[in-house]
């Protein structure tokens, strides 16, 4: 069993690993969220959500980058590739975000909503956040795997470690 699990863990280990960071970097977010959204108030979501953002990004960029799709090189050029390509992707699962945020809460009114579970209450907002995440996961998992940290050819890439 165990010789079983470790085989599908080698084989699936870059998506395993950016699922635990995943779920780690939206983790980060909420709580930030949640944290900026007590100090600043609910009529600020948007900012909130943008302050959020910029800390998930950072969590996210460090932990993809070394644990995730083990980019191990220092070379200038391909980290301000990277960087670049990064923060291009996030920037715009970012905007899909706060643009599904304002659809949802401001046009079509689900910040009004909340629900009870457990003796918690969970603000709209936060129902919103959670389900918008899902979507931001899976274009963010995209764009990292296929476009950021792809491997590029001995010498200038991010090529794994053995």
């Amino acid at each position: 069993m165990m010789k079983m699990i470790k085989t599908l863990f080698i084989k699936y280990k870059e998506i395993i690993t950016y699922i635990i960071f995943g779920v780690l970097t939206t983790l980060v977010n909420f709580f930030a969220f949640w944290l900026f959204t007590k100090i600043f108030g609910e009529d600020l979501y948007l900012m909130n959500n943008a302050i959020a953002w910029v800390v998930g990004v950072v969590f996210a960029y460090i932990t993809n980058k070394f644990f995730v799709f083990e980019s191990k090189s220092w070379d200038l050029k391909l980290i301000t590739k990277e960087i670049t390509g990064f923060l291009g992707a996030r920037i715009f699962s970012f905007l899909v975000e706060e643009g599904g945020m304002f659809l949802f809460i401001s046009v079509l009114g689900l910040g009004e909503k909340s629900l009870e579970l457990l003796g918690f209450t969970i603000t709209g907002q936060f129902i919103v956040k959670i389900l918008l995440a899902v979507i931001v996961v899976v274009l963010n998992y995209v764009f990292s795997k296929f476009f950021i940290f792809r491997n590029q050819g001995a010498g200038t890439s991010n090529q794994k470690s053995e």
